[in-house]
């Protein structure tokens, strides 16, 4: 890719147009709808994660549908991708087309790996992904309220949606974090216009052991855990 990569396309970086004279897009193609508008017209969208390679399918009304959005960049570089030897559970929360889990599942053959999120078009593409990466039968693609309620993770790595809002973004962590794992640690990324400082203070507020793994590009990595 020549474009710089911290500068979103024109349109957003959900792969959908703006509308007419700079306006809101229409809330139905929203990346946050359960039920996307757009559908149907996919393209590949390629980066490299931990040495590797890899090329996987996007499409209109999912997050950063033209490419890895940087956030997600800076995770997958600063925070330690599990060992060949994870067996999970693995939890991806707020997937989008499924950059996280197609690497996490590559990289730990063993792990089952959890993807989440309330769009139903970026469940069918992460779904997608994954048989890409040959993980089909590890990666389990789900709404939120899909997953076994006594499922604890070793790992939940998340570029979660900040532009949701205060409330909903905390309902959210105050959902996921409690099913760690008593060894298990959650990996974050956040950009600091967007609050990564203050999250990080209130997810201390909750009790949670926080620290900034990395800053890069305007983002912070927040490592998670119980102590």
């Amino acid at each position: 890719m020549t474009a710089d990569p911290t500068v979103p396309p024109a349109g957003g970086d959900d792969g959908v147009p703006a509308a007419a004279g700079g306006g809101p897009r229409p809330a139905a193609e929203h990346y946050f709808a359960a039920e996307p508008g757009s559908s149907g017209r996919t393209h590949a969208v390629a980066f490299a994660a931990g040495g590797r390679e890899y090329t996987l399918t996007a499409g209109r009304g999912v997050f950063s549908a033209r490419r890895l959005d940087p956030g997600t960049a800076v995770l997958l570089r600063k925070a330690p991708l599990p060992d060949a030897d994870e067996v999970g559970p693995l939890l991806d929360l707020g997937c989008g087309y499924g950059p996280i889990t197609a690497v996490l599942a590559d990289r730990a053959p063993g792990a089952t790996v959890y993807a989440v999120d309330v769009n139903a078009r970026a469940r069918e593409l992460t779904a997608v992904n994954a048989a890409a990466v040959g993980a089909a039968e590890r990666v389990r693609v789900s709404d939120p309220d899909g997953v076994p309620a006594g499922v604890r993770f070793r790992q939940v790595w998340s570029n979660p949606p900040i532009r949701v809002g205060k409330a909903e973004l905390h309902a959210l962590l105050e959902r996921w974090l409690p099913r760690l794992a008593d060894d298990g640690v959650a990996w974050l990324v956040v950009a600091r216009h967007l609050g990564a400082d203050s999250l990080q203070e209130w997810l201390v507020g909750l009790g949670w052991a926080v620290s900034r793994q990395a800053s890069q590009k305007g983002f912070r990595v927040l490592r998670v855990s119980r102590d």
